[in-house]
């Protein structure tokens, strides 16, 4: 059943044609991957079939009572509502329902009208469709829901946005860029979520273990014109392969064709009879095909490197916190020639506090950091791609040198070097305000490597560049002479690059795994594995042990031992767990303020110290609902 189809539509914006007359179509039970180059209109299509952009020709056709979700790159959300707001108000009954029973319970002195609630709650059978909301909303880390949107960093925002599309339940869901902002544990269960939800899908995304296992259909914009392959995308890399070869060769025959008939032009033919009027318009089609252009441009990537000495950085009992929160806690390693290290950990363990100590936007609160004198750091920051809006491309490139060194003693103008990173004559003198995403973050990796960086620190350099742009960067870095650190969420790019990660596991904890990020996730699983074993083994021994005990009381002075809970002991039972549950929602809600950006140091401190208090109540009321529970049991 076709769900969507979009005949002969385009964009263009200004003079610059995005694409031009495509038609294709969604169908049910279809998971499809949009993949082109940056700048080719990849978002401006996605928001012209979600409905939310106009095309300048053509149509989009969506079937009758189909039920649309759609995830933008940047998402624009309500700043001053909550999270629960924005989460539950959709034009979705099921979900209104929901909202006006969570309503309900929070304020449960009105019991009249959560009696209503839950009513309404049994009639729409909705009780499935709760939990399955509140374990989207676990995955994800949303936890405390009473949050103003405002306050959220840029990745809890793109979360919320994760959130609100999954929510909906929706026929046809289309992300732009899912991955970006989520750890590697959610995109995982992104991942499974998306490949067993029968769902149809239309996403752009650079993960490509992602695009492997959960789409069956790749659609390729190139050169104007729109490919389809049937599979997923190591399918893809295959056929585009015999297609780029087939192409090639149709080409060289119609060159060869081409000068021959060429020759039989020129003489003047006279087109009187049927053959010779049959032979003309053969050739201008001939003509055609043998003037067609292969575009294989690719990034080209051969920037200088500055000579690296022995001394290349070394860390010392390395300290720093904030308040009582521990982020680095006496780590130390030196970096030898070539290392290649991954940093993974979830948000909010201190990877990004760790790459400012190393490039001193931060000063340690113990032991030192030593820089060897030839070192010259390329730091690739997110929160710093901060480019001039009102210049042109060619002008920020001509802010840092006018002629720029390249490897054995060659040298490029700053527009040789821009032809280099894909920017043509017209795009140089574009300002970068009308860039796309993937287009900035191309030319702030070309700002980067004009300075001939010896230590290459990378914090999600992946994000929005698309494919072709991440092979080339992979087979530079993979050849990159220098040290390198990466954090990033792709595995792929993890898995290529990286021969040992440090993983950032809390509390300042940084430990050195030597291996790739596939390594670490087998070995997290084994770990994951052996402590489901060892919990069943105690559930079987607290069994026995409880089997043993009943069979002992037989006599009365065993039975005595066996006794119940009393009235009182039940409800200070029930009252802890009441308690608990108000003890983690607090944990919750101090662990999502610890993750954004926008806390200072004093409240941190404040935070921190009434984590601990939280924590050791929490531990204190474990003990004792345990012993209760045994008498209940």
């Amino acid at each position: 059943m076709n769900l969507l189809s979009a005949e002969n539509i385009s964009k263009s914006l200004g003079l610059r044609v995005l694409f031009n007359n495509l038609t294709f179509g969604i169908n049910q039970g279809q998971k499809v991957a949009l993949i082109a180059k940056n700048g080719t209109g990849k978002t401006s299509l996605l928001k012209i079939l979600a409905g939310k952009d106009s095309c300048d020709t053509g149509t989009v056709s969506v079937r009758k009572d189909i039920k649309i979700a759609f995830l933008d790159q940047e998402p624009d959300l309500p700043l001053d509502r909550s999270i629960f707001d924005a989460v539950y108000d959709a034009e979705n009954p099921l979900l209104k329902t929901i909202m006006a029973y969570e309503l309900a319970l929070e304020n449960h002195d009105n019991m009249k009208a959560l009696q209503k609630a839950i009513d309404q709650m049994e009639s729409m059978q909705a009780w499935d469709y709760e939990q399955r909301i509140k374990q989207i909303l676990g995955e994800l880390k949303i936890f405390d829901l009473h949050q103003q949107i405002g306050s959220l960093s840029g990745g809890q925002k793109k979360r919320v946005a994760m959130a609100m599309a999954l929510v909906q339940n929706p026929d046809l869901l289309i992300l732009d860029e899912p991955t970006n902002h989520l750890d590697f544990d959610m995109v995982e269960w992104l991942e499974e979520y998306l490949e067993t939800e029968k769902v149809s899908l239309l996403m752009v995304t650079h993960d490509r273990y992602f695009l492997d296992r959960v789409c069956n259909q790749i659609l390729e914009l190139e050169n104007g014109q729109l490919y389809s392959y049937s599979g997923n995308y190591s399918y893809f890399l295959e056929k585009k392969a015999e297609r780029e070869s087939t192409q090639a060769a149709t080409i060289d025959k119609a060159k060869n064709l081409y000068n021959t008939e060429l020759e039989w032009m020129r003489r003047m033919p006279k087109a009187r009879g049927t053959k010779s009027k049959a032979r003309i318009d053969s050739f201008y089609e001939t003509e055609k095909v043998a003037k067609q252009r292969l575009e294989n441009k690719k990034v080209q990537l051969d920037i200088q490197m500055n000579r690296l000495g022995g001394k290349i950085l070394e860390l010392h009992h390395l300290k720093k916190s904030f308040g009582d929160r521990k982020m680095v806690d006496n780590f130390s390693y030196v970096f030898k020639r070539n290392d290649r290290i991954g940093i993974v950990g979830v948000n909010g363990a201190g990877k990004s506090t760790f790459l400012k100590l190393l490039t001193d936007e931060l000063q340690p609160d113990g032991g030192k950091i030593v820089t060897g004198e030839t070192v010259v750091f390329g730091y690739y920051n997110q929160d710093g791609m901060k480019l001039p809006e009102d210049k042109r491309v060619i002008e920020v490139v001509k802010d840092i040198a006018e002629f720029i060194p390249m490897a054995k003693g060659k040298s490029l103008t700053a527009a040789q070097l821009l032809e280099r990173f894909l920017f043509s004559g017209d795009q140089q003198y574009t300002y970068v305000s009308k860039l796309s995403g993937g287009e900035r973050r191309r030319l702030y990796l070309c700002t980067l490597l004009m300075k001939n960086p010896n230590f290459l620190i990378l914090d999600e350099p992946t994000n929005d560049l698309d494919i072709m742009t991440l092979q080339v960067l992979e087979d530079f870095l993979e050849d990159f002479p220098g040290c390198l650190l990466i954090v990033s969420h792709d595995r792929y790019f993890m898995d290529r690059l990286t021969t040992h990660l440090f993983i950032f596991e809390g509390d300042g904890i940084i430990t050195d795994f030597n291996g790739d990020y596939g390594d670490y996730r087998d070995y997290m699983l084994v770990k994951k594995s052996e402590k489901k074993l060892d919990a069943e083994n105690l559930k079987l021994e607290a069994k026995s042990q409880k089997f043993e005990t009943e069979t002992v009381a037989t006599t009365p002075q065993a039975a005595e031992k066996t006794r119940k809970m009393t009235f009182k002991e039940k409800h200070e039972f029930e009252q802890i767990e009441k308690d608990m549950a108000v003890l983690e929602d607090r944990k919750a809600e101090i662990t999502a303020i610890f993750e954004s950006p926008n806390a200072g140091p004093e409240e941190l401190q404040k935070l921190s110290a009434e984590m601990e208090t939280i924590m050791k109540q929490l531990e204190e009321k474990e003990l004792r609902w345990l012993e209760l529970s045994e008498l209940q049991s």
